[in-house]
């Protein structure tokens, strides 16, 4: 995030506790302790009860990522049928990334050949909200029935984007944007090594073997590449110390892209859940006036609409979504909320940046519908089936640390943390003089 986004959400915390100020009917210094205090244990505790399952779910997607191939993915999503939409999932689901990462690689496998449905649909959609670390935390916050909700949802959704790309977006458009995208910027290719993306083009350093060309940033991923291991099995790569480092340097990209969304939506939950005063909730949130349907489809409506302006995303709405959960918003609504975090405003600027005006907008607008569709189909879907939980099995308000189970996993997490850092520190001081030559060879 840049100060710009920093800027509106100190704005938006500020109005935050200004709501909660002119609505409370409590004397202002009792507000304010109370509040804080809330504030307070509701961060803390959302962080203690997901620490192990964070943990987890980034070391498994650092090793997925690193102990896996990728190669020739976009050959494989160059059409708009079932088999190029299931890879587009599959890979978007194995590739685990923030939502920034992930508009930016569906954006390359899209200009090398990728349709529109399998790229900016399924696998744009999948890293982000069908990913380990996500459906962990969803899991242990909302339970086991949001996380089926989250599964089934993600495909009706990426369903729905599909149909829109193939049937509304006439092909021109979807070819003026790839046009846009391939006058963007020269051909990359990744350096098998370090992973950085580097153009073949201007490369000082490369190597042929087995008839296929490596292009290196450094003299340093030269000298250190071996072609045998780049080809290891993942029982190879998993039984070796330099696929464990491997796992530890691509876990640590992964926090170093999260770590602060993922803080800021706990706090906000805990500023929501500590300042804003439940009877405003019950106003906002009242129950249906027009019949269920309406009252359903208008809070999935309002679920993306503050999915939106919130600018968190991925793994950071969840805590969020919990809160709003429990203080009235409907169960697929806060799936429409979660869904949301492909349209923030600095990613439909990004969408401009890459694709122009007119696809940007249509390609916000299929998702901010796609999204309030499929909220509006989980929860009558769930409902008929009996799985809508009760708003008060969410876990948001657990504080303290018990001789239980989860202190078990976050001490076990914590260790695991710690030595997946000790491996990425030590593989990055092996690599410093690398590192120096990287920087040249992207200059």
């Amino acid at each position: 995030m840049d100060r710009t986004e920093y800027a509106i959400l100190s704005i938006i915390a500020l109005a935050t506790v200004g709501i909660g100020v002119f609505t409370t009917s409590k004397p202002l210094s009792a507000f304010f302790v109370e509040s804080t205090r809330q504030f307070v244990t509701t961060t803390a505790a959302m962080a203690w009860i997901t620490w192990w399952a964070l943990v987890l779910g980034f070391a498994v997607a650092g090793g997925v990522e690193a102990w896996t191939s990728n190669e020739a993915v976009s050959d494989l999503l160059e059409g708009h049928g079932l088999r190029e939409i299931g890879y587009g999932s599959l890979f978007g689901f194995v590739s685990s990334s923030c939502s920034y990462s992930a508009i930016a690689t569906a954006k390359n496998l899209f200009k090398k050949g990728g349709s529109a449905a399998a790229t900016l649909g399924a696998f744009m959609f999948a890293s982000t909200n069908l990913v380990i670390e996500i459906g962990a935390v969803i899991w242990i916050l909302l339970g086991w029935q949001f996380l089926l909700a989250d599964i089934v949802g993600g495909f009706i959704l990426i369903g729905l984007m599909a149909v829109g790309f193939v049937s509304l977006v006439p092909d021109d458009v979807v070819e003026q944007a790839r046009e846009n995208v391939l006058e963007d910027g020269a051909r990359t290719v990744q350096d098998p090594v370090c992973g950085m993306e580097i153009d073949p083009e201007t490369a000082d350093y490369s190597t042929e073997h087995d008839g296929q060309t490596y292009y290196f940033c450094s003299q340093s991923c030269k000298e250190s590449f071996d072609p045998e291991e780049a080809n290891t099995t993942v029982r190879e790569q998993a039984t070796s110390l330099s696929g464990w480092k491997a796992l530890a340097d691509k876990q640590w990209k992964e926090w170093g892209m999260l770590w602060d969304e993922i803080a800021i939506g706990f706090v906000f939950a805990g500023l929501i859940a500590g300042f804003i005063p439940r009877e405003v909730w019950t106003s906002v949130f009242s129950e249906p006036t027009f019949g269920l349907p309406v009252y359903i489809f208008w809070t999935a409506a309002l679920g993306a609409i503050i999915g939106v302006a919130t600018f968190v995303c991925s793994v950071g709405n969840v805590p969020f979504g919990a809160v709003l959960w429990t203080n009235g918003l409907p169960f697929g609504s806060v799936l429409s909320y979660i869904y949301a975090d492909l349209i923030v405003p600095p990613i439909m600027d990004a969408y401009r940046d890459y694709y122009g005006s007119k696809f940007a907008a249509i390609l916000s607008g299929m998702i901010f519908v796609s999204a309030v569709l499929t909220g509006v189909v989980i929860h009558f879907l769930f409902l008929g089936l009996g799985f809508i939980p009760d708003p008060s099995t969410a876990q948001i308000a657990e504080v303290g640390i018990e001789m239980n189970y989860k202190l078990v996993l976050n001490v076990l997490a914590t260790a695991v943390f710690l030595f997946l850092y000790w491996l990425h520190r030590s593989s990055s001081r092996g690599e410093e003089d690398g590192h120096g030559e990287h920087a040249h060879a992207a200059d």
